[in-house]
């Protein structure tokens, strides 16, 4: 028996959703709703199209709802859908902050339908290979990692732009980056420190870098910017690093090109010899010595983002736990809003 959707909000990723649900052999695509005529004109065949949430929300058959609206309408359409008995299927970011999130999941916890929120990219091919690295210390004791993302476009698209409807990029991409992060480092963050600016876009962010002090030791580094302009090939895309006692990871790229390098033995001091180079004489940071550095291929993993839906409908049976859960969902926002407070007041704010 299939389970039924309906989609609220049929804009791109609307669009996405309802191809995704497509090739799922356990969802059917019911209904879908939309203020726009425009975008509800390529409806799937034999789908029922509304422009209105609440009709969306009447049709009784309809198990689940995926909310892909802006930002500004997630409480109101959560509550809704809540009130309405539906399970749903929430876009990132959740809230525009804890305390709507937490309005929200009130009535998500009286109406006693379950809840997630889209975090694909959880099951990004960058991500998890990283994320295979960390977890089996294969590249020692970690100290750093580094997450990146640059582009040149400098603007947004459609709503995104204006700060009313929740635009900008630390809750279009930033909600993201530190759910990754965030998902990968099993540890309290004592502090956080971030800059946040509106580079070239007059009413939202387009650039932020936020770096974490980790319980555990590790700083991590969260960095994204839409106006990085180089004329070389492959800078304006991913970029992760992870620097262990046992060696350091680089990765470039959705689809990933990188190594795990290593040396194969440590000095207790660097050779009296000095080193010429291009800035002048050296020593510490002159070329490696022949056969010092080497490298591994980095490992391999098979993932994709229909993968988020497949334990989403598991989850719905009882068969697993959701993946993507409301308490990390909030705390990926209380630190967005640490983040806004730290560049705010130029200072860095404890966090747990």
């Amino acid at each position: 028996m299939s389970i039924k959707f309906g989609i609220i909000g049929f804009g791109f990723m609307g669009h996405v959703h309802a191809n995704t649900l497509a090739k799922l052999e356990e969802a059917e695509l019911v209904a879908v709703c939309d203020i726009d005529d425009e975008k509800l004109s390529d409806a799937p065949e034999g789908v029922k199209v509304f422009k209105s949430m609440d009709e969306l929300l009447a049709i009784k058959e309809i198990d689940v709802v995926i909310l892909s609206v802006s930002n500004h309408v997630h409480k109101e359409a959560v509550i809704k859908a809540a009130k309405a008995g539906k399970h749903i299927l929430l876009e990132k970011p959740a809230a525009l902050s804890v305390e709507e999130f937490d309005e929200m999941m009130e009535v998500v916890k009286e109406s006693g339908v379950k809840f997630s929120v889209h975090q694909q990219r959880r099951w990004d091919k960058d991500f998890r290979i990283s994320k295979e690295v960390y977890d089996n210390n294969m590249v020692g004791d970690v100290y750093t990692i580094q997450t990146m993302l640059y582009g040149i476009n400098g603007n947004m698209h459609d709503w995104h732009v204006y700060k009313k409807y929740g635009g900008g990029m630390l809750y279009d991409w930033g909600v993201h980056l530190i759910d990754q992060l965030l998902w990968m480092v099993d540890s309290k963050i004592k502090t956080i420190f971030a800059d946040v600016r509106n580079v070239i876009n007059e009413e939202v962010d387009d650039y932020f870098k936020i770096i974490f002090r980790f319980e555990n030791g590790i700083v991590g580094e969260v960095e994204l910017g839409t106006y990085f302009l180089a004329d070389k090939e492959k800078w304006f895309e991913r970029h992760w690093f992870i620097g262990g006692n046992k060696g350091s990871m680089y990765l470039d790229g959705f689809d990933p090109v990188g190594k795990i390098a290593r040396t194969t033995r440590l000095l207790t001091n660097v050779p009296g010899k000095t080193t010429m180079t291009a800035s002048g004489p050296t020593r510490s940071f002159g070329p490696p010595q022949p056969g010092v550095l080497v490298t591994e291929d980095l490992p391999q993993v098979d993932v994709d983002h229909i993968m988020y839906f497949e334990n989403f409908l598991k989850a719905l049976k009882g068969e697993e736990e959701f993946i993507v859960k409301p308490d990390q969902v909030r705390r990926v926002l209380a630190v967005m809003e640490a983040a806004r407070k730290s560049a705010e007041t130029g200072k860095s704010v404890d966090f747990e």
